[in-house]
């Protein structure tokens, strides 16, 4: 399984979560495009107007399976080790599912204001159609 996670390479926030979670994955799951990065985003048929509504999870194997805002957040939630006891107690909440993506669009809208905005894109060590040795190594073993 591989997935494809698009963050805000200019969001302070956006950074500081992909970059937990590829020190979590290490480049075993998942592959990393910036949207700032139109050219790669054409590949998958993704707009900068698309990105505006939130970080985008796609499912390589399965290119028509995404999420996109509070719903990829949890995908990815649920694909990580123990994650998907969270997600599952976490959407049994009464009311939570409903608050939770209340709250990430009020995060989206107002995330450089909140978190500030960096002054140049990052670029994940673990970039799409890049897989790097060490997690070919790691995934081969």
């Amino acid at each position: 399984m591989s997935y494809i996670v698009i963050y805000d390479g200019n969001c302070n926030l956006c950074v500081t979560l992909v970059q937990v979670l590829e020190n979590i994955d290490k480049g075993q799951l998942f592959e990393y495009i910036p949207m700032q990065n139109l050219e790669v985003l054409k590949q998958f048929s993704i707009t900068a107007e698309d990105c505006e509504m939130g970080m985008i999870l796609i499912d390589r194997n399965v290119p028509e399976n995404r999420w996109q805002g509070s719903n990829a957040a949890e995908e990815i939630g649920i694909i990580l080790p123990v994650g998907n006891m969270f997600v599952s107690a976490y959407r049994s909440l009464p009311g939570a599912k409903w608050m939770g993506d209340r709250f990430y669009e009020q995060i989206r809208d107002n995330r450089y204001t909140i978190f500030g905005k960096r002054s140049t894109t990052y670029n994940s060590p673990y970039p799409v159609g890049c897989k790097t040795s060490l997690s070919e190594e790691k995934g081969s073993t």
